[in-house]
C-alpha cells in the first residue's frame, strides 16, 4: 500500500520517561489511559531551576517548559517536542463494534458502510463523543497545562469534530494532516471524505501541502499492516519535526490505532488510550545523518 512520503531529515525518535506519571501505565487491553490532572506532570526539579526560578515562584509547567527550551537551545543534533495525543471522542463505529464484538466487527461489519439504522463510513461522533470533546475544551481552558503551538488533526470527521470542539476557544488554526489517519484500508470507518467536503464542513481548518481531493490511500481489499502503520507514523514525525521545527508543543487529534503506531515509532509501551483522552508524550529526535 502506497502512503505519503516525507522529504525531511531522518531521525531516531525516542519517547522520554521521568516527566509524567504515565511512565507506569500497563500495556494491557484491560487498561485505558485517561486524562490526568495537569496531564500527570511529575512534581520534580530540573537542572535549570536554580537560574530560572531562584525564588521558587514559577509553576511546575513553567519550569518544565523552560527546561525543554533550554535543552533544544543547547543541542544541534537533538530536539525535543511535547505531543498532546488526543484520541477522538466516541464514534458511531465504536458503538457498533462494542455491540457485535471485535471479532465480528473485523470479520464482517467493519467492511460495510453501515446497517439499517446507522452509517459508520468515516464515522461521526456520538453524543457521548461530542461531550468528551467538550470536556477536553474545558480541560485546556482551565489553564493548568501549557497551550499547544501547533494543532494537527486526522482528516476523518470524528477527529475533525473533536478538534473543532476541543480548541473552540483557542486562536489556533488546526491543520489537516493525512498521515495522522488510522490504519488504512478495508474498514469503511477509516475512509475519509473529499477535500471539498472537509473544507465545507470544517471551514476553520487548513490543509497540509499536497492534500489530495480524493482519498487515494484507502483500499477496500487491502489493510495496512501494523508494521506499515508504524513506518507511516515515523514519516509523520519526520514531517512534523521538519515543518514545525520551532514549535515545542504539538497537539495531534488521532485514533486508538494511530496512537499505538506512534508509541511503536518512539519505543513507548503499547498502552491503550481511552476515547476522548489527552495523553502526553515527550519525544526526543536524534539526527541519524
Amino acid at each position: 500500500m502506497s502512503t505519503p512520503t516525507a522529504a525531511s531529515p531522518k531521525f531516531k525518535y525516542t519517547a522520554q520517561r521521568g516527566f509524567f506519571s504515565h511512565d507506569s501505565d500497563p500495556a494491557s487491553w484491560e487498561f485505558r489511559a485517561t486524562t490526568r490532572p495537569s496531564l500527570g506532570l511529575l512534581d520534580r526539579s530540573y537542572p535549570t531551576d536554580a537560574a530560572y526560578d531562584p525564588k521558587r515562584e514559577k509553576t511546575q509547567w513553567e519550569r518544565f517548559i523552560h527546561y525543554l527550551h533550554y535543552l533544544n537551545k543547547t543541542t544541534t543534533d537533538k530536539k525535543y517536542k511535547l505531543f498532546y495525543l488526543i484520541r477522538h471522542g466516541q464514534g458511531i463505529h465504536n458503538v457498533k463494534e462494542a455491540e457485535v464484538g471485535r471479532e465480528e466487527w473485523d470479520r464482517y461489519w467493519s467492511k460495510l458502510s453501515g446497517d439499517a439504522t446507522t452509517i459508520w463510513e468515516d464515522a461521526a461522533l456520538t453524543l457521548v463523543g461530542e461531550q468528551q470533546a467538550k470536556d477536553i475544551a474545558r480541560f485546556f481552558e482551565d489553564g493548568d497545562v501549557a497551550a499547544p503551538e501547533r494543532v494537527y488533526s486526522s482528516p476523518l470527521q470524528r477527529c475533525l469534530r473533536t478538534t473543532e470542539l476541543a480548541y473552540s476557544s483557542f486562536p489556533i488554526q488546526p491543520i489537516v494532516k493525512e498521515n495522522l489517519r488510522e490504519r488504512l484500508g478495508v474498514h469503511t470507518c477509516d475512509k475519509r471524505g473529499t477535500k471539498s467536503y472537509i473544507a465545507d464542513a470544517f471551514p476553520k481548518f487548513a490543509f497540509e501541502a499536497g492534500f489530495t481531493e480524493e482519498d487515494e490511500l484507502w483500499k477496500p481489499d487491502v489493510r495496512e499492516s501494523l508494521d506499515e502503520h508504524v513506518i507511516r507514523k515515523t514519516k509523520l514525525l519526520d514531517e512534523i519535526f521538519s515543518e514545525a521545527a520551532d514549535a515545542l508543543i504539538i497537539s495531534l487529534t488521532v485514533h486508538s490505532g494511530a496512537i499505538m503506531a506512534l508509541f511503536g515509532a518512539t519505543g513507548w509501551g503499547m498502552v491503550p488510550v481511552a476515547a476522548g483522552a489527552v495523553y502526553p508524550l515527550l519525544v526526543l529526535a536524534e539526527s541519524e545523518g
